[in-house]
């Protein structure tokens, strides 16, 4: 377990990996949700398997109990500084964040600044609720990097448009909260982390 100090209070980051990974899966939660969630701890499984390492960050505005995270442009600033440490941490490595629901729009929005490779995006919720005018696909669309996002069929905050990201990923039968069949989102996720170990291996074969 780390600690982080941010302009927004501290962050706990939990670390699984090697020192010397393919990549660095940076993930965050929901709103009112924790780094335990069944769709984090099953993409984490994955990246450890492709020998990436992952960090689980618990906010600022969840380590200090609230449930709300407040204005978007303080999350965004706390997660960027969180994401600098890591950044020295790990050195060069590929950097992909994500996370589920209001940690997938947090990463989406600090791609570009946090020089991130990719998104993964867990249940994006779309819109609020029985309020399909308040899109938030613009969040997806700015990113500036390629968004791969896994929602279920059945989530009431809506599934985002294949036009909106480089892959979207519906997963019968899922709810937002991606906890029905947790193997399936890391089945969907794989194949999309793969390509920075590929990287990699190409890389120390002497291949472009």
């Amino acid at each position: 377990m780390l600690e982080i100090a941010t302009a927004h209070g501290p962050a706990d980051v939990t670390l699984d990996g090697p020192d010397d990974p393919a990549f660095l899966l940076v993930l965050t939660h929901g709103s009112n949700g924790g780094v335990d969630a069944p769709d984090l701890l099953a993409v984490r499984e994955v990246a450890l398997g492709l020998g990436g390492a992952v960090a689980r960050v618990l906010q600022p505005f969840r380590r200090a109990g609230r449930r709300a995270p407040g204005p978007a442009a303080r999350q965004d600033e706390a997660w960027l500084e969180i994401i600098g440490v890591l950044r020295e941490r790990f050195g060069d490595v590929p950097l992909v964040q994500g996370g589920r629901s209001n940690g997938a729009r947090v990463a989406c929005r600090t791609a570009r600044a946090a020089g991130a490779a990719g998104v993964v995006a867990l249940a994006f919720p779309l819109h609020p609720p029985g309020k399909p005018d308040r899109s938030r696909a613009g969040e997806l669309r700015g990113a500036g990097v390629e968004v791969l996002v896994v929602n279920g069929d059945r989530d009431p905050f809506g599934v985002p448009d294949p036009a909106d990201a480089a892959h979207v990923a519906v997963l019968p039968g899922e709810r937002h909260e991606l906890a029905r069949d947790p193997a399936a989102v890391g089945a969907a996720v794989g194949p999309w982390l793969r390509r920075w170990t590929a990287a990699r291996d190409g890389a120390a074969a002497g291949r472009p």
